[in-house]
C-alpha cells in the first residue's frame, strides 16, 4: 500500500504584474492558510516520507510552510520542474519516477492539473481543488506507476474554507 497526498499551492499574489507567473509569491491569505492546512494534515495522521514540489515560488513556499508545520525536514524537500502547471500525464510521470522505498508521497503543485488528477484518483471528487486544498488517498499498490489507476481509498479531502 502507498499513500499519495496532493496539495494545491496556497493563494498567491497578483499584486506585482511585472513578475513572471513562476515568481508570484503567496498573498496574506495564502500565508495564513498554508500552516493551517499543515496542522490539518498532521491531525489526519498523514506523514509523508517524501515531499516533491513545483519550483514556482507559490508552490515551493507552500511546500516549505507545510513541511515546517508537519515536522518534515526542509532539507529533504525536492523540486521537480515537471510539476509546474503539469497535466495528469505529467503528474503520473513524476509519481512513477519516485523510488518504491517511499511509501507516503506528497506533491505540491497547481490547477487545473491537480483537480484533474484528484478526479483521476477519486472520480467525481471535485470540480475545483481550492488553493491550499489537500487530497490524500491510500493506493492499493506497491508501485508508484499509476498509469493503470489502482483502487483508492480517500483519506482526506480538505481545504481552508471547508465547513467541516
Amino acid at each position: 500500500m502507498k499513500t499519495l497526498t496532493l496539495v494545491r499551492h496556497a493563494k498567491s499574489s497578483w499584486k506585482d504584474t511585472s513578475l513572471a507567473d513562476r515568481d508570484r509569491p503567496l498573498n496574506k491569505r495564502g500565508k495564513r492558510d498554508a500552516p493551517e492546512m499543515g496542522r490539518r494534515i498532521v491531525a489526519a495522521g498523514i506523514r509523508p516520507s517524501l515531499i516533491v514540489s513545483s519550483p514556482a515560488v507559490r508552490a515551493w513556499t507552500t511546500a516549505k510552510v507545510i513541511a515546517n508545520a508537519i515536522g518534515y525536514p526542509r532539507e529533504f524537500l525536492q523540486r521537480d520542474n515537471t510539476l509546474y502547471l503539469a497535466s495528469v500525464n505529467g503528474i503520473l510521470d513524476v509519481i512513477a519516477s519516485q523510488d518504491v522505498g517511499f511509501n507516503n508521497l506528497m506533491l505540491v503543485g497547481h490547477n487545473p492539473g491537480f483537480t484533474d488528477f484528484a478526479n483521476y484518483l477519486v472520480p467525481g471528487l471535485t470540480n475545483n481543488l481550492p488553493t491550499s486544498g489537500v487530497v490524500s488517498v491510500e493506493l492499493d499498490t506497491d508501485e508508484w506507476a499509476l498509469y493503470d489507476r489502482p483502487d483508492t481509498q480517500l483519506l482526506l479531502y480538505d481545504f481552508p474554507k471547508n465547513p467541516a
